[in-house]
């Protein structure tokens, strides 16, 4: 009943909710990030795929530039990291513009957190379950070392979860995500900005 029917009806009141409530802070923040970005825009909209591998636009605010080198590709995470952004990313402000998603029915509030769409082929048939479920703007692997474990712990916590999906254990998701919010954990792996890229094998 929950995973099936109350969870969606859930998510839809509280992002509404939380539009009302917080728009004005989405405002301001984008507003910062304009001017701080030089015009190169407050949003950060990508490809990632969602239940089943259908393909959304994830909503984010843009925390990098679009640096490039002599050759023309992007620079590294790190270099490309604004201090704002740094800062906006280590309070996770800048998933506050999924709550849109949540709303339009992309995504959840809770769950398997969504990825790149260059990741799909390179998943094992276990890995890929973690797409029978709504991704989320947090989750259990969330809160269990973010950014900071490797991508096997990563998938089979988000496994885990798509098993175990319950009021309680999204109640319980809900409050360890605000404490590590506030104690700001996991924000980054060891050498890297955010996370190294998924190859398939670590």
């Amino acid at each position: 009943m929950y995973k099936h029917f109350a969870k969606r009806i859930l998510d839809f009141l509280f992002s509404l909710m939380s539009i009302l409530l917080i728009g004005w802070i989405i405002g301001i923040v984008a507003l910062w990030l304009h001017f701080a970005n030089k015009g190169a825009g407050a949003f950060f909209l990508q490809s990632r795929p969602g239940k089943n591998g259908k393909i959304f636009k994830v909503i984010k605010f843009k925390t990098m530039t679009d640096e490039k080198d002599e050759n023309g590709n992007l620079l590294p995470d790190e270099k490309r990291l604004t201090k704002i952004g740094k800062f906006i990313r280590s309070t996770s402000i800048d998933e506050l513009p999924q709550i849109i998603n949540v709303l339009k029915g992309d995504m959840s509030l809770i769950g398997p957190r969504p990825l790149l769409v260059q990741y799909l082929p390179l998943y094992t048939k276990e890995q890929a379950r973690r797409h029978e479920v709504r991704p989320g703007i947090t989750g259990w692997a969330q809160c269990h070392g973010r950014n900071a474990i490797s991508w096997t712990q990563k998938f089979e916590l988000d496994v885990w979860y798509v098993d175990n999906i319950s009021f309680i254990v999204d109640i319980k998701i809900f409050f360890l995500t605000i404490k590590k919010v506030f104690m700001r954990e996991g924000i980054s792996q060891d050498g890297n900005a955010t996370m190294e890229f998924f190859n398939g094998h670590n």
